[in-house]
């Protein structure tokens, strides 16, 4: 589709690389050309665009067998327009002037043309061929029909087209037939797969014997060195039963001469720890007998030291209280006294006594 701009009442069209646009005005051809711009008035311009570029056209369509039997047929042919000028004066290629977009469907009737041509030449050929040859060989066969059909049609040229190439991709018979012809190929190939699946059998049958017999020969001699082994470890044990008993005796040997060595070296190390023990203990006793001598003559030296200290301290005392009063003596005996008592809760007083004390007092006090 051309690339149609408004500026100033004017309007501007620019091609593609792969567009044919022929401008004309007043019948006038005034711009013919593949990817050209120019600006024109709409109302006074006739344009068409005609694409030059190569299209592919799928086509699907039925046909009938030689033997009646439907086949669909899937082909594609690519084209392209040769003659721009001679395809725009037989095919409606004109486009609007303000969008750009073809008034008409000329790729349409392109499509029609070309599908109706090569459907003619298809069913010409397969109407010929029986399905089954039609099957293996018809894809070419149609393929190549179709092509020399549509070099020799006089329309195609007449319009400007070009057929570049055909292909015809598959031909297919109905489901119900296609199912019946893929029967006697899957029974073959089912039978060629049973006939393979027994022959695999038998093979894995004879392998199976082969192999049993293998481990039954394997187990024959399995159990004869088994027996050997049997033998040699009864031997093996006797050998290994004698040379324990001579490495015990020769243990017992070592083992009491060790003893003996053992005894002896106890007996002299106990004899010089009793030597020394008897050594020690002679000087621990002189030494005690000294720190004994010494602590006597400290307690003797420390006793008459004491007896003389309170022996002076007695005589001073005596001294001292030989110098004090009667009254003040009986005062500090009584005080003295007081102290060694034990404690007194409650004294009862009787008239006596009391009198007595009274007595006492004022007699004290009198002189």
């Amino acid at each position: 589709m051309a690339d149609i701009t408004r500026r100033l009442g004017r309007r501007h069209l620019r091609g593609a690389p792969t567009a044919h646009i022929r401008h004309h005005r007043d019948g006038k051809l005034l711009h013919d050309g593949t990817g050209i711009s120019f600006w024109f008035r709409a109302l006074t311009a006739a344009i068409s665009e005609i694409p030059v570029d190569d299209r592919e056209l799928a086509m699907t369509f039925h046909a009938r067998t030689a033997d009646f039997q439907d086949v669909a047929v899937q082909a594609t042919v690519t084209y392209r327009i040769g003659d721009p000028a001679l395809a725009a004066a037989r095919l409606d290629f004109s486009i609007d002037p303000g969008t750009g977009v073809w008034r008409g469907t000329p790729l349409e009737q392109l499509g029609t043309l070309l599908t109706e041509t090569a459907q003619q030449h298809a069913l010409a050929v397969l109407a010929r061929t029986p399905l089954a040859s039609a099957l293996v060989d018809g894809v070419a066969a149609v393929r190549e029909r179709i092509a020399q059909g549509l070099g020799a049609e006089p329309r195609l040229p007449a319009t400007g087209i070009e057929v570049v190439a055909v292909r015809v991709m598959a031909l297919r018979p109905e489901p119900e037939v296609e199912r019946a012809l893929r029967t006697p190929a899957r029974e073959q190939i089912q039978q060629e797969a049973d006939r393979a699946t027994y022959e695999r059998r038998a093979v894995a049958v004879e392998r199976e014997r082969t192999i049993a017999e293998n481990e039954l020969a394997s187990q024959i001699e399995l159990a004869r060195r088994e027996e050997q082994l049997v033998e040699q470890r009864g031997t093996n044990t006797r050998r290994e039963a004698e040379e324990h008993a001579a490495a015990d005796a020769v243990r017992a040997e070592a083992e009491a001469a060790r003893s003996v060595k053992l005894a002896e070296a106890e007996a002299a190390r106990t004899v010089r720890l009793a030597e020394a023990e008897a050594a020690r203990s002679v000087k621990l006793g002189e030494a005690e007998a000294a720190r004994t001598v010494t602590l006597a003559r400290a307690e003797a030296e420390g006793a008459r030291e004491t007896g003389e200290a309170r022996a002076a301290a007695q005589a001073a005392w005596l001294r001292v209280h030989g110098e004090v009063d009667v009254a003040t003596l009986h005062a500090l005996t009584g005080t003295r006294l007081a102290e060694n008592l034990p404690r007194i809760d409650s004294v009862t007083v009787s008239p006596d006594v009391l009198t007595g004390l009274l007595a006492k007092l004022g007699a004290t006090e009198g002189p």
